[in-house]
């Protein structure tokens, strides 16, 4: 893919990362020179030290034929900014970091895919994980679902039994699903049928239409989540 990238900051460094190794064909824009040439310096792709609110800089970074730009800078009014010229030229994919949350309703009045507040979504991923350790990973879904995933003790309720019989047992809520489960020495992960059945240490990938509380991850062996 062709990707543009506005701010090699402190999301827009990482993402330039990922970018480059996935072997695609990388644009930044950052107006701070000392940020543009250290991404000159350590990353192929091309850079252009200059402002992207600016007439013609979108255009002298190829915007024409990108598959995608995505704006990361630290200002919300340079985001909706970046993202309006990108859609002038009809750019297919045009994700923004948001920092402010009231400012969310003008992006998706425009049209543009969004990340809110990273720095919130990183310090609550970090609470979560010294609060609620037997939460492996999680993505939270609206106000209140959650896909997540959990290991399988020895002591789960749900350990040994299949998944018509935790249904048959009212061990699952009807608003929690096992989407996936990843088990050693099988690759790729299984999907879940009403006859599969759940072993120890396996990790399995869990929707819950209310979160992983307390009473949910106990099903999975996971008493210790209580203590917070």
């Amino acid at each position: 893919m062709y990707i543009v990238i506005v701010g090699a900051g402190d999301i827009g460094m990482p993402l330039i990362d990922i970018a480059t190794r996935s072997g695609n064909e990388v644009v930044v824009v950052e107006r701070d020179e000392k940020r543009a040439d250290h991404v000159a310096g350590q990353y192929d792709c091309m850079v252009l030290n200059e402002d992207a609110t600016v007439n013609n800089v979108l255009a002298d970074a190829g915007i024409e034929q990108a598959d995608g730009l995505i704006s990361t800078t630290d200002r919300d009014a340079t985001n909706i900014m970046v993202s309006l010229l990108a859609q002038e030229y009809e750019v297919p994919a045009i994700v923004s970091v948001v920092h402010d949350p009231e400012h969310m309703n003008v992006f998706r009045q425009i049209g543009v895919n969004t990340m809110e507040n990273p720095q919130e979504l990183i310090a609550e991923y970090l609470y979560r994980a010294v609060a609620r350790p037997a939460i492996v990973d999680y993505m939270r879904i609206g106000d209140r679902a959650e896909v997540f995933e959990i290991r399988v003790t020895e002591n789960a309720p749900i350990a040994g039994k299949t998944l018509s019989e935790t249904a048959d047992e009212d061990l699952l809520p009807d608003d929690v699903l096992v989407v996936a489960i990843e088990r050693d020495g099988q690759d790729p992960p299984l999907t879940p049928q009403g006859s599969t059945r759940i072993e120890v240490d396996d990790l399995l990938t869990v929707y819950s239409g209310f979160g992983a509380t307390p009473d949910l991850t106990d099903i999975f062996g996971h008493p210790e989540d209580r203590v917070y």
